[in-house]
């Protein structure tokens, strides 16, 4: 696919939830057979239309897990491209308010400290978070 192909793929806007318990972060694995079956994932998924992140995050929230989240401060954003989307990836730092973690669209989760997780294959857009999020720990020290 050439460069001006991918400037036609609408951008779609994603949200990650970044919960932190104990200095680490929670990932979650894709079921296998799903598109990016066995990768891991900061939890999360598209924006729907009229809504805003915060709300977009508590939705997606209580459908992957059962649980409801507080959605506080906007961490980073980043774009991907792909031959067959394009999506910016917007983080967002969520509280887990109530509720039993229930895995529904995923096999298995894990809350692993930052620099763990390049130990697991996440996503693409996913790794460009962890990058993100590595700049703005540091900026932080």
């Amino acid at each position: 696919m050439t460069p001006e192909k991918y400037d036609n793929c609408p951008m779609q806007k994603v949200l990650a939830a970044i919960l932190e318990k104990d200095g680490k972060l929670l990932i979650a694995r894709r079921k296998k057979g799903d598109r990016y079956g066995g990768l891991w994932e900061f939890p999360g998924g598209k924006l729907e239309p009229g809504e805003t992140p915060e709300e977009g995050l508590k939705r997606e929230l209580r459908e992957e897990f059962s649980i409801e989240a507080s959605v506080e401060d906007f961490l980073c954003s980043v774009r991907y491209t792909s031959p067959a989307f394009s999506l910016e990836l917007q983080a967002y730092k969520v509280n887990h308010v109530a509720g039993r973690f229930r895995l529904h669209e995923h096999d298995d989760i894990r809350w692993v400290p930052l620099e763990e997780t390049a130990q697991y294959p996440l996503t693409e857009p996913d790794v460009a978070i962890v990058r993100q999020l590595k700049k703005l720990n540091s900026r932080k020290k």
